[in-house]
């Protein structure tokens, strides 16, 4: 009977469309929460995208703000074997040396390793000492490939491998570390026997002599002094530089530490670049679009962020932030401008000359502006208590409000329609009754017509 009654096949009435007609306008509100979900949504996107920046900024900022930031130095050699890094701590200042000796491993033949058998009369341990009296012990077989990766695989800080020519087979041995306190020797017997004194010694053929890098700082002068070390590196040397040599210098190398100007760039640049990209963010998201209608009336829409007086906040106050001086030194004299359409630009060879003529003033101009940026930019985009994090928190909290409230509606509307399909039905269900009941008055009058 219900589908009878929702098809109209007794009142002719197209019953589904007039039921989904009533469920549109019954549906208007929810349409309207839809639609103010999706608004919501979208903005609230918007926002993270702009916290992103904004978070990126303060980073920029904070770092520009720092007084180790300031102190960035690069080291330069004058022989392209002799390398060097800086870090914090690095002052700037000038080195000759000459490097007189670099670091290596030890590296020995043994004897053939059939000899070796017989000379260990049978032994199955050879014990290696180390420069430093360490002693690890190795099995040995009568295979010289198996015996080279026990050697490999122990502790004894010593690799090995078979190499076979002219059919005799002999141990290279190579140490795994550089300086003299790398080298070994190898004995037959166990660790208890080289330290009882019985063991014998195994001769060793040196290819490569283990040796400490050295280099002689001051050279030609009576405060030339050698200085060594286990690797090639020269950590100990100056303070905060990191100075790697790799083959003999006779002639005196000079190793020069000076301010890293293209560090300190960069800085400055990074800083600005940042700001732009959350000002020019702001901008691009609060510009007004016009468009013509069906009509041909001219229809202006704001952007996303034009009505949003959170956000033209933070950016009236990065824009004030980085815009006036420090101390009465205007950002222009540094290279940083803002244009009358508030964009702000960095010219590198401003930056550059006033940095060759007072770099205590450029630091103190940047940095103080940076530490206004960033604090603007961090009380903005802090994970916890951010004013954009809330904010952003608050429209996710609105968005799920909505989602609940539309929920809801289905429920309400779902039932409504259920209602409406039942009056429906019962309407058809009526009026086939009242169908069923006009044609039977009518056969009975017939039938008394025809009777009289």
């Amino acid at each position: 009977m219900a589908s009878l009654g929702i098809d109209g096949l007794v009142s002719g009435l197209d019953t589904t469309a007039l039921i989904n007609s009533l469920m549109a306008a019954e549906a208007a509100p929810q349409t309207l929460l839809k639609s103010k979900q999706t608004s919501t949504t979208t903005l609230a996107t918007a926002l993270q995208a702009l916290n992103a920046r904004v978070a990126s900024l303060a980073e920029s900022a904070t770092k520009a703000a720092k007084v180790d930031s300031w102190n960035a130095t690069a080291a330069t050699a004058s022989a392209t074997s002799v390398t060097a890094t800086t870090t914090t701590g690095a002052q700037p200042t000038a080195l000759t040396f000459t490097v007189d000796a670099v670091a290596q491993s030890q590296v020995s033949l043994t004897q053939p390793f059939k000899d070796l058998v017989d000379l260990t009369g049978g032994a199955s341990t050879l014990t290696i000492r180390k420069q430093d009296g360490t002693l690890t012990e190795i099995a040995v077989g009568t295979d010289a490939a198996a015996t080279a990766r026990a050697i490999s695989s122990s502790s004894a800080g010593v690799s090995a491998v078979a190499v076979t020519v002219n059919g005799e087979t002999r141990l290279q041995l190579t140490g795994t570390s550089t300086g003299a306190s790398g080298g070994f020797t190898v004995l037959a017997g166990t660790k208890a026997q080289v330290e009882a004194g019985t063991a014998t010694p195994i001769g060793l053929t040196g290819t490569r002599t283990a040796q400490d890098a050295k280099i002689t700082l001051w050279p030609g002068s009576g405060a030339a002094q050698q200085v060594s070390s286990a690797t090639n590196a020269f950590t100990d040397v100056l303070a905060g530089t990191s100075i790697t040599v790799s083959k003999l210098e006779t002639d005196p190398v000079t190793l020069t530490v000076a301010t890293d100007t293209a560090a300190l760039t960069k800085l400055a640049s990074d800083l600005v670049g940042s700001l732009g990209v959350v000002l020019s963010e702001i901008s691009s998201r609060s510009a007004a679009t016009t468009t013509t209608t069906a009509d041909g009336r001219t229809a202006v829409t704001g952007g996303l962020f034009s009505g949003d007086s959170a956000v033209r906040g933070i950016q009236q106050q990065l824009a004030t932030a980085a815009s006036y001086g420090v101390d009465g030194v205007s950002p222009s004299s540094v290279g940083i401008t803002v244009d009358r359409y508030g964009a702000f630009t960095f010219d590198d060879k401003v930056f550059a000359a006033a940095l060759a003529a007072d770099p205590e003033k450029v630091q103190k101009v940047v940095a103080g502006l940076a530490q206004r940026v960033a604090d603007v930019a961090t009380g903005t985009s802090d994970k916890i208590d951010g004013t954009l994090t809330l904010k952003i928190k608050g429209q996710q909290g609105m968005v799920t409000d909505l989602g609940k409230q539309i929920e809801e509606w289905d429920r309400r509307l779902a039932m409504r329609r259920e209602a409406l399909a039942a009056t429906y039905s019962a309407l058809e269900v009526t009026l086939s009754g009242l169908n069923s009941q006009s044609s039977w008055l009518s056969s009975q009058l017939a039938s008394l017509s025809t009777s009289s």
